[in-house]
């Protein structure tokens, strides 16, 4: 079986093949931004936060399909590494089934519950008919949200992340089209965001359906063989991307419920158009990871040591450098980021502005939590790979919500991602330098 992943890459082959992943995670982000900005200008500042509400519920899908997609390629990759050619092609079929059952029993769940659950993560008024709207929606084509996502990193896996590329640029200039014709012209509000977004969806889906049924010389379906330990790896695995995306779920849910005591509706949406920038931002990373991770795991399975070190060394220099110029566009272009969403001075605006310049100091250290996470993924440890994610995205952050909220206000809320980043890295650094000897990987 041929694949890319198996080639000795330079610096420069190793960013432009992990390029077509960075691509991708970015426009997948926008899928949501594009919402945000079409809602923001048409429909309102109300709409926005309400879309906000909702985030957490469908972040659950995203998780779903990250996990399995990340902790499932890693394990593919190995085998391949190790020459199990036919065991990887029968092990990722069911991957992907397991995570569509999964998500259509949380579809179904979601969907005849949607007001009840935009109620509980703090909507009201009439918060409560624009989330529970939106939610619906989204949560009707979970299944093919999560599809689509189960495909990203086998698109590496299969030494083809240029297709995955074209696939999710397709499916994000279709979203924003229909976000503008539903949205504006046919005037559908929040509803529109909501199909738009979800009929995207089905362009990465069937496009990997297809060619991983006509795949034959490389990695594609085949019967299926249960394996409970390949479910039980790929969930552990990958718990790392779960934790990540449910931990996303409850701060922004604390984030919303802090700003609403603090700043009112404005506040919430303006920590909306903040979470936009960070979603954006970190993708470039998430996607540098997704794109970089089997090459990692299949060298690691291959014992080609002096490799895989060479490899890790290039994938820190070019976070490095990259979480340094994001931090700067942050920072300098904060006025321009929040006009984006917001009009000229009002008071959303203003809120926007200030925070984002204290927002933007996380991304000096994201960079470098979530190469370190994904790192332990690609080697199959799962375990100090998930602990890192909650630190980052869960404990660190939601304590410096509560804590710092308290004795900063306003300011003290957007610290609370920057604070819990630099805590974090710290753990990073810790479990590499305790662990370089046992996976040769300094």
């Amino acid at each position: 079986m041929d694949t890319n992943i198996s080639k000795k890459f330079n610096f420069f082959e190793l960013i432009i093949f992990a390029l077509p992943s960075i691509i991708m995670m970015m426009f997948m982000s926008l899928y949501t931004i594009v919402d945000g900005f079409f809602v923001s200008k048409f429909v309102g500042t109300d709409a926005l936060s309400a879309i906000n509400i909702a985030y957490p519920v469908v972040n659950l899908v995203i998780g779903i399909g990250v996990m399995f997609s990340a902790g499932g390629s890693a394990i593919v990759s190995l085998k391949m590494g190790e020459g199990r050619y036919e065991e990887a092609k029968s092990d990722f079929t069911l991957i992907i089934i397991t995570g569509i059952i999964i998500s259509v029993v949380i579809s179904v769940l979601s969907v005849f519950n949607s007001e009840k659950l935009v109620i509980i993560l703090g909507a009201r008024g009439n918060l409560v008919g624009l989330a529970s709207d939106y939610l619906k929606i989204l949560m009707f084509f979970a299944p093919v949200s999560c599809l689509q996502l189960l495909f990203q990193s086998f698109f590496v896996s299969a030494g083809k992340p240029s297709l995955g590329l074209v696939l999710t640029i397709f499916g994000g200039i279709f979203n924003m089209i229909f976000d503008y014709i539903l949205i504006v012209p046919l005037e559908m509000g929040i509803k529109g965001a909501g199909f738009a977004t979800a009929l995207s969806y089905f362009i990465p889906a069937i496009g990997g359906l297809v060619f991983f049924f006509f795949n034959k010389k490389g990695l594609c379906f085949k019967k299926p063989k249960f394996r409970g330990d390949v479910i039980f790896k790929s969930t552990t695995n990958g718990s790392s991307e779960m934790v990540t995306n449910l931990s996303g779920s409850v701060t922004t849910f604390l984030f919303n419920i802090y700003m609403m005591k603090i700043a009112g509706a404005d506040g919430v949406a303006a920590i909306t158009g903040g979470l936009y920038v960070q979603f954006l931002m970190t993708a470039l990373f998430l996607g540098f990871s997704i794109g970089v991770a089997p090459v990692i795991s299949y060298n690691y399975g291959a014992k080609d040591f002096s490799f895989l070190k060479s490899t890790i060394k290039k994938c820190i220099v070019f976070t490095i450098v990259m979480s340094v110029v994001i931090f700067l566009i942050g920072y300098l272009f904060s006025e321009q980021i929040s006009l984006i969403f917001f009009e000229r001075n009002t008071n959303v605006y203003d809120i926007s502005v200030s925070g984002l310049k204290l927002f933007s100091i996380a991304f000096i250290f994201v960079g470098f939590n979530i190469f370190a996470s994904a790192l332990f993924t690609a080697l199959g440890n799962g375990v100090v790979s998930a602990t890192i994610s909650f630190l980052r995205t869960l404990l660190c952050t939601s304590l410096g919500i509560i804590i710092l909220s308290t004795l900063f206000g306003i300011n003290g809320i957007w610290l609370s991602m920057p604070v819990a980043e630099i805590v974090t890295i710290c753990f990073s650094v810790f479990f590499l330098r305790l662990l370089k000897t046992k996976y040769h990987i300094f």
